[in-house]
């Protein structure tokens, strides 16, 4: 039986054999994903992104358990960890904190290095949504490193983002500072049984109100007037909802659920899920590229003469401009 064939019939040692050899970039990986990738695109991708301590681990757990229970769709489970700084592998916290999955063949919890990538996720955290998406799962939760400000990438690749916050980790300035509004389908306020929470969340509406108007104002005859913007205007608008967890006591899920499935629901009626697609494979597509002609020209041009271009970089000789057009044009220094 093929790889292929195996990752379809539901093989699960074969998929875990099949995420290394993609994690690793090797040519087996290459060559299973490009048979898999007709078989793609049925996955419902959920980000979940947010800040060290908030509690995006324990979420995604308590949400995987909630479809497990509730429905009968498969669920996968992406978590990026930091890099181990001994064995360049990933330190695998987040699959200590979601030992309740344990047992169940339809979930499938995978932790990958974020391998010095800063935007959150890793090189490969792609391609193996991918896998999963071919193997039949139907959702597949994305966990970032929870990198705080850098992690945006999340956002190009899930179908929903899901960021969330916890009260007393300084919320209006973070928040406006990782550009949670630009990236946050859901605003997920965990740890809501702890103080603040209403201030979280006061300050998370106010940002919102300012990405989101629903009413204008303005001065007439000197008396500020508020009224309600038309309806037509914002019926086409998704407005990220803000809603309360408590992860430990498996408070609020079912709502956060709902919310999960309206906002799909809502890509797929406004035409975004197809966009968003198209632009999520357009960007894979140039990544690739950009790779694979980086890798062609490393490998077509001597070390010695590199080396040399480079030195003059170091000794201010060279502008690196200058320094790439002399190497692209092989010309000698």
């Amino acid at each position: 039986m093929t790889v292929t064939s195996s990752i379809l019939t539901g093989d699960r040692l074969a998929l875990s054999r099949l995420l290394t050899q993609v994690e690793n970039g090797t040519a087996e990986g290459r060559a299973a994903l490009n048979s898999l990738f007709p078989h793609t695109g049925q996955a419902h991708l959920i980000g979940v992104t947010g800040a060290p301590g908030t509690g995006k681990s324990s979420l995604v757990n308590q949400l995987a358990l909630y479809y497990r229970r509730q429905t009968t769709q498969r669920v996968a489970i992406v978590a990026v960890d930091p890099t181990s700084p001994f064995t360049g592998g990933a330190l695998l916290g987040d699959r200590v904190r979601m030992r309740d999955l344990s047992g169940d063949p339809d979930v499938f919890i995978r932790s990958m290095a974020s391998r010095g990538s800063l935007g959150g996720l890793a090189p490969a955290t792609a391609a193996m949504a991918q896998v999963f998406d071919a193997a039949g799962y139907e959702i597949i939760f994305i966990e970032t490193v929870g990198a705080g400000q850098a992690e945006v990438d999340i956002a190009r690749l899930a179908h929903t983002t899901l960021v969330v916050e916890a009260p007393g980790f300084g919320d209006d300035i973070q928040a406006i500072k990782a550009g949670i509004l630009e990236i946050a389908d859901i605003l997920v306020i965990n740890k809501a049984d702890q103080p603040g929470v209403e201030n979280t969340e006061r300050a998370l509406r106010g940002m919102l109100e300012l990405a989101h108007p629903v009413r204008r104002a303005f001065q007439h005859h000197g008396k500020m007037e508020i009224v309600d913007t038309p309806a037509q205007s914002s019926e086409s608008l998704w407005i990220p909802p803000i809603l309360r967890t408590i992860a430990i006591q498996s408070a609020g899920f079912g709502e956060l659920a709902e919310a999960i499935t309206r906002h799909r629901e809502y890509l797929r009626q406004s035409g975004d899920w197809s966009r968003r697609e198209r632009a999520r494979l357009e960007r894979e597509v140039e990544m690739l590229i950009q790779d694979t002609l980086a890798t062609r020209f490393r490998a077509g041009i001597q070390g010695t003469y590199y080396a040399e271009v480079l030195g003059k970089v170091f000794e201010h000789q060279l502008s690196p401009w200058e320094a790439v057009k002399i190497l692209l044009n092989g010309r000698q220094t």
